[in-house]
């Protein structure tokens, strides 16, 4: 049996602001030409099938879609709900959409129930593990401890193996989880998690042939039997580099025999540059980014003015700034009254301005209209004896 595995699709989902509907809706159509070429049996998918619980029509349109052109292709469809999803909607009308094979495993009870799926040496039982919450699943099993995902998810595959080995045959459990290869119990030790879940050791999903785990956004590979696919779309600067795709799982009549991984494309490539934003603007060299995603990390010493404008003008998908001075002016813990004390008006703001700036005072040209300003303040208060601050009020001063 062939067996595509991917997850986390966050249909939906924006990137920095911007729709991701278009881009998506190409990977999909793209892992569709897999499962018709490969000519797969089974399509996984562990969990965020949306990225929010109120998908909008859109999202739906994309997830109809995709699935039937998964259908057409050959393949039959298991998934389950991760924390991005609504069970609820997701798994609405389950009972009629599994007679066409596409199998939603959304409802917590059933994941000890696999869907069956014959090839030429009998059943593969596919167990769906919804993301399962400790504080709303705990009040169906009284008398059973679960504060953790790790409690939660060790009870879960307990009911898993209980009822394979009562069935026998080859198996694959899908899980949105954050797990780890780390020893039992150090979730309740150590405040560890990804993306808020706890971890889970790795050892929790020891017996089945394969383990389809979803909710980690990059591909990893925990054990030979035991992977994350990874989201089939960049969704943040974070995972500039790593590759889209999906996971081919074989199995033959004793079970698990190879995993190929599957590449999927990128319709828009991330980039991270550095520098000046004047040398960002004119360097020849970053051509190769004009169409990509771009997050530039400026190391002007002074903050530019406008700048995300003019990245745009060259890099029109610049979707992120952050500003990282290459010089950093020493600070100082006196109070604004210290630091004032004893100065003249252009002393005064003169510091302001390096405070505020990084350290650069005013230039020649901003000299000038300081104190023209200056000037016209201490010839106002020489004639009227008081200062307008421009509709805050007058004060009066000493002449």
């Amino acid at each position: 049996m062939k067996i595509l595995h991917s997850s986390d699709w966050h249909i939906g989902r924006t990137f920095h602001g911007n729709s991701t509907i278009a881009h998506l809706g190409q990977v999909l159509e793209a892992l569709v030409d897999v499962v018709r070429r490969e000519q797969i049996d089974v399509v996984v998918v562990a969990g965020d099938i949306f990225d929010s619980a109120t998908p909008a029509a859109e999202s739906y349109e994309l997830l109809t879609a995709t699935l039937r052109g998964i259908r057409d292709a050959g393949a039959q469809v298991v998934l389950t709900s991760g924390n991005h999803d609504s069970a609820t909607r997701l798994g609405f009308n389950a009972g009629f959409t599994g007679l066409a094979g596409i199998h939603i495993i959304t409802r917590q009870e059933l994941h000890d129930r696999p869907i069956s799926i014959d090839d030429e040496f009998g059943p593969v039982h596919f167990y769906g593990i919804p993301y399962l919450e400790p504080s709303i699943v705990r009040s169906a099993y009284p008398g059973v401890e679960l504060r953790s995902h790790e409690q939660m998810l060790g009870f879960a595959m307990e009911r898993v193996r209980a009822d394979l080995d009562r069935r026998g045959g080859r198996s694959v459990v899908l899980s949105h989880a954050f797990i780890a290869d780390v020893p039992a119990s150090v979730g309740l030790e150590r405040d560890i998690t990804a993306g808020g879940l706890d971890v889970v050791p790795l050892s929790t999903f020891d017996g089945p042939d394969y383990v389809a785990l979803g909710h980690i956004h990059g591909r990893a590979r925990l054990s030979e039997r035991a992977r994350y696919s990874g989201a089939p779309l960049h969704y943040s600067f974070s995972e500039v580099g790593k590759p889209r795709g999906a996971w081919l799982v074989h199995l033959d009549a004793d079970g698990l025999d190879h995993v190929d991984w599957v590449d999927l494309p990128v319709p828009r490539e991330l980039a991270v540059l550095t520098g000046d934003l004047d040398d960002l603007v004119i360097d020849p060299a970053l051509a190769a980014h004009e169409d990509q995603w771009v997050s530039a990390v400026l190391t002007d010493v002074v903050r530019p003015m406008d700048a995300m404008r003019r990245l745009q003008k060259r890099f029109p998908y610049a979707a992120h700034l952050e500003f990282r001075p290459s010089v950093v002016a020493e600070t100082t813990s006196q109070s604004y009254g210290q630091r004032i004390a004893a100065k003249s008006d252009h002393e005064i703001v003169q510091g302001f301005l390096e405070l505020v700036r990084n350290g650069v005072g005013a230039s020649e040209a901003e000299r000038r209209i300081i104190d023209r300003a200056i000037e016209q303040r201490h010839a106002q208060v020489v004639e009227t004896g008081s200062v307008d601050f421009d509709g805050v009020g007058a004060r009066e001063v000493g002449a």
